[in-house]
């Protein structure tokens, strides 16, 4: 069993919250989100909120203020424990929730929806997995959190 051992990123003044399926490998290693240099997803925030790429953890987390699972493969994950937000939802005024993936979105459908009532939305996968969508594709469609951070 390996548990999700990496700190939510949040504070009072939040509006949405991305939730990804679990933390790769490479992102375990490095006790932060989105850790594998060939996931887009830096690339993709970055690029449709107009900063530079962040390099090191303190530039992501200033951009951005437990299952079992083999390796990094989002197919092998089981016996699933869902993190509480219930934290992050009283604290913050969060608006939108997304996901980050196919998977994300099913298991929080299935996990977290039926307790919270809040309904996510679907983003594509921002892994390198995904090879059906090209790193332009991606920011076209995670868009729609600026949307939610304009409103």
């Amino acid at each position: 069993m390996i548990k999700h051992t990496i700190a939510p990123i949040y504070d009072k003044n939040s509006r949405i919250l991305i939730l990804g399926s679990f933390p790769s490998v490479k992102s375990r290693e490095q006790q932060f989100f989105y850790g594998h240099k060939q996931n887009r997803f830096w690339k993709v925030l970055a690029g449709i909120l107009g900063y530079e790429v962040p390099q090191t953890i303190e530039e992501k987390k200033e951009m951005i203020q437990s299952c079992e699972i083999e390796g990094s493969s989002d197919a092998s994950i089981h016996e699933v424990i869902p993190n509480d937000l219930s934290e992050i939802l009283a604290t913050a005024d969060i608006r939108a929730i997304y996901t980050n993936g196919g998977k994300a979105f099913e298991l929080y459908d299935k996990y977290i929806y039926p307790v919270n009532g809040i309904k996510a939305q679907k983003l594509p996968s921002t892994s390198p997995a995904n090879a059906g969508y090209s790193l332009e594709r991606l920011k076209e469609a995670w868009m729609e959190i600026v949307k939610t951070l304009i409103m």
